[in-house]
């Protein structure tokens, strides 16, 4: 990689600014200053400085958030929307990040944020069967039939055929239930359909996990923290 890119990509400044910042003898690639913005770098083994400060170069960065409702999960809304990548510090900025997996706007949980593409398309793929749990707040009583149509596979008003899934029960009483959901594709509000096509509505969800890496309890809503070498593993295995 070029000097000037590898700087630039670390978010030290622009092209522009960066090459100036070599040019004037600002730069050291293990110990010997280099003033040519062109010049090859290993990344991984070479050591530079910028004014005396080694520079720890990471090519990929891996979040996970407790999305809060009323949240983005990326782009595509309206200019005043409010996206997760805007609930992180600055020095996130230059890693141009993408979610790994949407969540609607008004639903909350477990959010993956990465600039590593392969990631992104292993955790989303339907070919890769990644499961995904929520947990969801129902206006309607669930019942056993409920879970017998999500265990064969609910065809939706428009008549898409989902595959079979899973439905847990955990209450249903006084016209209001809790469950938690269990799908391994993501298709557009699919948890809400699935209910919708048994004639309920889902007031509330929360994504819980992701293959077997779980949502971190102790993140409070937009709350966050960079995954932990195991729970990648986790995640690139797809639990």
């Amino acid at each position: 990689m070029r000097i000037d890119r590898l700087l630039a990509n670390q978010g030290i400044g622009s092209r522009s600014e960066v090459k100036a910042l070599i040019r004037s003898g600002a730069v050291k690639v293990n110990g010997e200053t280099v003033r040519d913005p062109g010049a090859p770098v290993d990344e991984l083994r070479d050591a530079v400085e910028l004014r005396g400060e080694t520079l720890t170069y990471r090519k990929y960065v891996y979040i996970m958030m407790n999305k809060p409702a009323g949240v983005l999960s990326g782009g595509g809304g309206v200019p005043t929307d409010k996206t997760a990548a805007m609930l992180l510090p600055a020095a996130y900025a230059k890693f141009d990040l993408s979610p790994a997996g949407r969540l609607d706007k008004d639903s909350e949980g477990l959010l993956l944020l990465t600039n590593d593409g392969d990631f992104v398309h292993d955790t989303i793929s339907p070919s890769k069967k990644v499961k995904k749990r929520y947990f969801i707040r129902v206006g309607g009583e669930l019942t056993d039939a409920d879970r017998e149509a999500f265990e064969a596979g609910i065809i939706l008003g428009d008549g898409t055929a989902l595959k079979p899934a899973g439905l847990e029960i955990l209450k249903a009483e006084g016209g209001l239930s809790e469950a938690v959901v269990t799908i391994s594709e993501g298709k557009y509000h699919q948890v809400k359909r699935m209910v919708l096509a048994r004639g309920k509505r889902v007031t509330y969800l929360k994504r819980l996990s992701i293959g077997a890496l779980s949502l971190d309890m102790r993140l409070g809503p937009g709350e966050f923290r960079e995954l932990t070498e195991e729970e990648l593993e986790i995640v690139k295995s797809r639990g």
